[in-house]
């Protein structure tokens, strides 16, 4: 497979995930968007929130490749919360932004095997080096894994999951 080949199959399957994760999204207002319907603290605004602050996060980590680097732990307070003054369409428009950032640096990075040194962590506290190309991975599985919470939050909430809405 050539390189812009694996880029684009890349830049499809990020597409893909998030078409699939918007699906869940189809018809919440945000009051919807905010309402807790299991034991878990997580709401589908929350994980809107969290899906456009993941990917922001991880493709600066690939362009700054700062080797000094450290995940500020602070921030996590809000992480899974869709602030009173976000919108639904508000969060959706700044990730259709921040998808097209993500998909112009997987078409021009230098290279998806170059390593990169993420950020450390309480949990991490080793500097760890992974490639670009896994870097890109990981934004393709946090968006997978939480469009699983999303359809059972949509499905508590009204009924509604990825898969019956896809058809329709």
């Amino acid at each position: 497979m050539s390189t812009e080949q694996e880029r684009e199959d890349l830049v499809a399957m990020l597409a893909d995930q998030r078409a699939i994760f918007r699906i869940t999204l189809r018809g919440i207002d945000d009051e919807q968007a905010r309402r807790r319907t299991t034991v878990s603290e997580l709401t589908l605004g929350g994980l809107l929130h969290h899906l456009v602050s993941c990917e922001r996060h991880w493709t600066s980590v690939i362009v700054q490749r700062d080797e000094h680097a450290e995940l500020d732990v602070s921030k996590f307070a809000g992480e899974y919360v869709m602030a009173a003054e976000e919108t639904v369409a508000g969060l959706l428009s700044t990730w259709d932004e921040v998808a097209a950032a993500t998909a112009e640096l997987i078409r021009t990075v230098d290279s998806l095997d170059t390593s990169i040194p993420t950020p450390t962590a309480p949990w991490a506290p080793e500097r760890v080096w992974q490639s670009v190309r896994t870097t890109v991975l990981h934004i393709l599985r946090e968006i997978a894994h939480h469009s699983g919470h999303a359809d059972i939050i949509r499905e508590a909430l009204d009924g509604a999951n990825s898969t019956r809405q896809r058809a329709s």
